[in-house]
């Protein structure tokens, strides 16, 4: 059984590409920029003295990992599957949900990808755009509309579940049309066609998943208070 499975994980590692480019050493450069930029140290340093939260940590961190191994690879570079980054930016906030889904995608880059070099790419793309959109909704959601349940969920979950894949699906095929051979139009009828295949069941995910945190677990969600959406005013 030992030797099988040192079979199985050596011809993984031995099928990686390890070749990286100028380009992908700059786009690393740029994830380093944007890591630096949204450095939660504040957070981290509570994180440290909070055993619990680091518990929730390490399960959002598997959870993830194995929620993106549920991959339907349409064609070389196009990979399918759903995100959960709303779940993780409501539970975590954006900041800390973005280095959280950092190994993740090194994991998913290494053994789906096969490709270490796409990384940063895939981490910029996949990951930072679509939890720093979906928390620009998410701000202008609780400055300007009720603070009510039904918001919460539905608006702060529910649609911005949506529009995660929206913001994934567009900025990776955007980047598969530059740096490949696919054509805009190759894209639009094998990628972009699954967004709505994709971001209803990505929107009905995370908001079954909030609603049942505000329900059994309400002191996991980041900024989350029933004082604030429960109790009249």
């Amino acid at each position: 059984m030992d030797a099988s499975v040192t079979q199985f994980w050596f011809e993984r590692v031995n099928n990686i590409d390890w070749t990286f480019t100028a380009g992908d050493f700059a786009a690393l450069f740029l994830l380093v920029l944007w890591l630096w930029v949204l450095w939660p140290t504040a957070e981290l340093a509570r994180l440290l003295k909070n055993p619990p939260r680091q518990s929730q940590i390490l399960i959002a961190t598997v959870s993830l990992t194995g929620l993106w191994l549920l991959n339907a690879n349409v064609t070389a570079g196009i990979h399918i599957h759903f995100l959960g980054l709303v779940v993780l930016m409501l539970m975590f906030g954006w900041r800390l949900a973005t280095l959280i889904a950092l190994p993740p995608t090194l994991f998913f880059s290494l053994f789906v990808f096969k490709l270490p070099a796409e990384f940063a790419v895939y981490a910029l793309l996949g990951v930072c755009l679509p939890i720093f959109g979906c928390f620009l909704l998410y701000s202008q959601m609780f400055k300007y509309l009720p603070h009510q349940l039904f918001i919460y969920i539905f608006c702060g979950s529910f649609l911005n579940g949506f529009l995660s894949i929206v913001f994934h699906i567009l900025a990776w095929a955007a980047w598969l049309s530059v740096s490949t051979d696919y054509s805009w139009e190759f894209l639009s009828d094998n990628y972009l066609v699954l967004i709505p295949l994709l971001g209803f069941p990505e929107a009905l995910l995370n908001g079954m998943a909030i609603t049942l945190l505000v329900v059994y677990r309400p002191d996991w969600l980041y900024d989350y208070s029933d004082r604030t959406y429960l109790w009249k005013k």
